[in-house]
């Protein structure tokens, strides 16, 4: 009998064209959050039920940009960069499950197939997309880390402009925002193969980094704009009120999440 191998598909016999290797997954990246308010109706239509909006700040909603350095537990993605450098960026907001708050990501995009599988595996939405940030540097013209600094972003999906920002550092601040600040509460989807069969995996798990090192989060204030598109949904989190922009250098280990409910396999 025949023995494949493999965390993800593809599975072979040995195992090394698996697209993703098995967790922990190890990152490395450099954050940019832009935390607004939006309408909290707008935030509601995107939480299935069970989860329902947060009991504080119901509107609020953070855009985050990511460059990340991402690698399996051997570390050797590291020494072959176009297996571990992606980027992405994502809009999280708040909401509750059991009387407890939780961040949901209900957008987000990457420009790597392997940061999509990873996505399905832990109830991200991913799409691919196109995503740039201003990255800092100690010499030339990039900026430094500090007062003043100012950095853009932009992302675009299937030809088409979706938001644009510059942020402008302030201050040291003793958090990197609130928004992104809970464990995560995400579906896992997948429908049926038979036509009209439903879904065939139906889990709403938590998810949070197994453990996690950062570097002097700096706040400042950001000028974002979003823009319409007729495949993409994030224009529709409008900006009502601004409330703080931050930049934070990261590490995240993430080592599997926990199931709150299945509905194909009973309540846990």
């Amino acid at each position: 009998m025949t023995t494949v191998r493999g965390f993800f598909h593809p599975r072979t016999a040995t195992g090394a064209s698996s697209l993703i290797p098995s967790p922990p997954w190890h990152y490395s990246g450099d954050l940019l959050t832009i935390e607004y308010r939006t309408d909290p109706d707008r935030v509601r239509e995107l939480l299935p039920e069970p989860l329902g909006l947060a009991d504080e700040d119901p509107g609020a909603v953070a855009l985050i940009w990511a460059d990340w350095q991402s690698c399996s537990a051997s570390g050797h993605e590291l020494l072959d960069p176009v297996l571990a450098q992606y980027k992405e960026a994502f809009a999280v907001v708040r909401c509750t499950y059991r009387g407890r708050t939780y961040t949901r990501c209900v957008y987000i995009w990457v420009d790597k197939d392997f940061a999509i599988a990873r996505g399905l595996h832990q109830g991200y939405p991913k799409k691919l997309g196109s995503i740039h940030q201003t990255r800092p540097h100690p010499y030339g013209p990039a900026p430094r880390i500090g007062a003043g600094a100012r950095f853009g972003a932009t992302l675009a999906a299937a030809d088409r402009r979706l938001a644009q920002a510059v942020v402008t550092l302030r201050e040291p601040s003793p958090t990197h925002g609130f928004v992104n600040g809970h464990p995560m509460a995400h579906h896992r989807l997948l429908p049926s193969v038979e036509t009209g069969g439903g879904l065939a995996l139906d889990e709403l798990i938590e998810s949070g980094a197994a453990s996690f090192e950062g570097g002097q989060a700096w706040v400042g204030d950001a000028d974002l704009e979003l823009f319409a598109s007729p495949t993409e949904e994030l224009a529709r989190l409008e900006i009502r009120e601004p409330i703080a922009a931050y930049y934070r250098q990261v590490g995240v280990v993430w080592d599997g999440g926990r199931l709150l409910e299945s509905n194909t396999s009973g309540t846990q």
